[in-house]
């Protein structure tokens, strides 16, 4: 699993002081297993928590807590997210479910982002209407901040969103959790002890959700609606087939760069 995007460059001309306690923290956190230590070190000094405050913080980080709740923020697609502890962390592959429903939104565009988390497709997409929906109030607090203009729905995939949406959405997108059962054990203590299990579990193969998804968004996509999931290469298989199963056609996208692999569906020409 990649870490989320908040990785920035170490600058040469920090004060001396501020350099050498940056160097400190970095050995600290190098020692803790942090890869990213010396950047991760800039980024908490750069809270501008001092003396206990800021020993605290390191410590949580030292514990495992992820770097992105601590700040409170995810770089994402060059924004800063808003994120909130025990909030699943958007991760930098899912510029390209982003990048993808964008290339497809029209300026007048309804655009529905099914699983949320904190809302990083409908903060990074212009549609004209963006409608977010997730099972989790707390990462939906995060993003009713991070899209204002959006509106939020505390619902499992379709069962409690309006009724009016029904036919009228151009562009679904899904980054619903695709790590299959057996293999959440596997990933890093940063996701599996503070992150959601509901965002990270996708059944025994990875791709429950991703079949109820496809299975009824034909009913809320317009004519020429389109359905883009986030998945893994090697899921893209399963994840095109659930598309097929329900009636679209589908492509796959991958950005090898960042590791990143969405599935495109649409109605079949007729």
């Amino acid at each position: 699993m990649d870490r989320p995007g908040v990785r920035v460059r170490i600058v040469a001309c920090l004060p001396s002081r501020t350099f050498l306690i940056v160097d400190q923290l970095g050995r600290r956190l190098r020692a803790a297993g942090c890869v990213f230590a010396e950047e991760e070190a800039e980024l908490l000094i750069g809270t501008d928590l001092t003396g206990a405050s800021l020993e605290a913080l390191v410590r949580r980080r030292i514990g495992g807590e992820p770097l992105e709740t601590l700040l409170g923020w995810v770089a994402f697609a060059g924004r800063r997210l808003l994120v909130r502890p025990g909030v699943f962390v958007p991760r930098r592959r899912t510029e390209l479910l982003a990048r993808t429903a964008g290339e497809h939104a029209r300026p007048d565009a309804v655009l529905l982002e099914l699983c949320c988390g904190v809302g990083p497709v409908g903060a990074t997409v212009r549609a004209a209407e963006i409608h977010l929906g997730d099972v989790d109030p707390a990462a939906l607090e995060c993003a009713r901040v991070n899209v204002p203009s959006g509106q939020v729905h505390l619902s499992d995939l379709y069962a409690d969103l309006p009724a009016t949406l029904r036919g009228r959405v151009n562009v679904l997108a899904a980054n619903a959790p695709y790590v299959p059962s057996d293999q959440v054990a596997l990933m890093p203590s940063e996701a599996r002890d503070h992150e959601p299990g509901l965002a990270l579990d996708g059944g025994p193969d990875g791709v429950d959700l991703h079949r109820r998804i496809a299975a009824q968004a034909m009913d809320w996509l317009s004519t020429n609606g389109v359905l883009v999931i986030e998945t893994s290469v090697s899921q893209a298989s399963l994840t095109a087939g659930a598309m097929h199963e329900a009636g679209f056609s589908s492509d796959v996208l991958t950005d090898p760069e960042i590791g990143a692999c969405v599935v495109v569906g649409r109605r079949p020409s007729t």
